[in-house]
């Protein structure tokens, strides 16, 4: 049962994530990547829901997200938009779609808003994506930014290691997520960077931080479902937590579904026609 109000039933709009940031309310984010996903995801009462470009690794099966297309976002962000009636549903822009050339980034932007309802768009990067971040924006459509462990940089930083720890680094992602603010970014992810560096670029803006392995102290949280849920049992860094143990429970209902159509004790007479 979900333990969220009749009162924050309520549409969630880019405005309304950061009147929560303004009320101290905390936010809580997830991805989906499905029809049937999103609609209990959002039934649950998630307030923002991510069409991750980490789609490539849950649901194609490859390694890092750099192989997924526009196009592929795309037809996973429209079955996300059509199972959501409340929480806000954001679409990365996939690596390739937006970096060094800011026409490709709006023309990618403005197709996942056209094609798909969703109501914004997720770029990694800070001033290096200026202008296209620009671009976008000029265009009237929302901005999520992305600081911190940037995955689609995944090559040039040698892996998925905390990002930020030593003082240089730290300053340029503070400058970024300032700059970001600055250029009319809604929000900011922050991902896997120490916690008092994210209390501090929470403390600093007055958009929202949505922490993803980056402590408490961030406006809202955000979690790959899949992994939260138990159903990826080889993925557990630190940050991660294990709400239910749903991989389990899937192997085990259709060991039983397999063992029934064996034995022939599946369909019984009252299941057939």
């Amino acid at each position: 049962m979900s333990t969220y109000t009749e009162q924050s039933r309520r549409k969630v709009t880019t405005t309304r994530i950061r009147e929560m940031k303004a009320a101290g309310e905390k936010i809580a984010c997830l991805t989906a990547y499905d029809f049937t996903m999103a609609r209990l995801v959002d039934a649950a009462g998630v307030d923002f829901i991510l069409v991750g470009d980490s789609a490539a690794n849950v649901m194609m099966g490859y390694e890092t997200t750099l192989p997924i297309s526009l196009d592929d976002m795309i037809t996973f962000a429209r079955g996300v938009v059509r199972g959501v009636e409340r929480a806000l549903v954001v679409v990365d822009l996939p690596f390739g779609y937006y970096q060094g050339c800011p026409d490709k980034a709006l023309e990618s932007a403005v197709r996942i808003m056209k094609e798909t309802g969703a109501s914004a768009v997720k770029l990694e990067g800070g001033a290096e994506i200026r202008e296209s971040v620009e671009r976008i924006l000029a265009a009237g459509i929302p901005v999520c930014a992305h600081l911190g462990l940037t995955p689609q940089s995944v090559n040039q930083f040698g892996g998925y290691g905390v990002r930020a720890k030593g003082d240089s680094e730290a300053r340029k992602l503070i400058e970024n997520a300032e700059l970001l603010q600055d250029l009319g970014c809604f929000a900011v992810v922050l991902e896997k960077i120490p916690a008092a560096l994210a209390n501090e670029v929470t403390a600093r803006l007055s958009i929202p931080t949505i922490g993803i392995g980056a402590g408490s102290g961030t406006d809202g949280q955000i979690l790959v479902v899949q992994d939260m849920l138990g159903m990826n049992e080889g993925f557990k860094p630190k940050f991660m937590r294990h709400f239910g143990q749903i991989g389990q429970a899937v192997t085990a209902a259709v060991g039983s579904y397999v063992s029934e159509v064996k034995n022939v004790t599946f369909p019984s007479d009252r299941e057939c026609y």
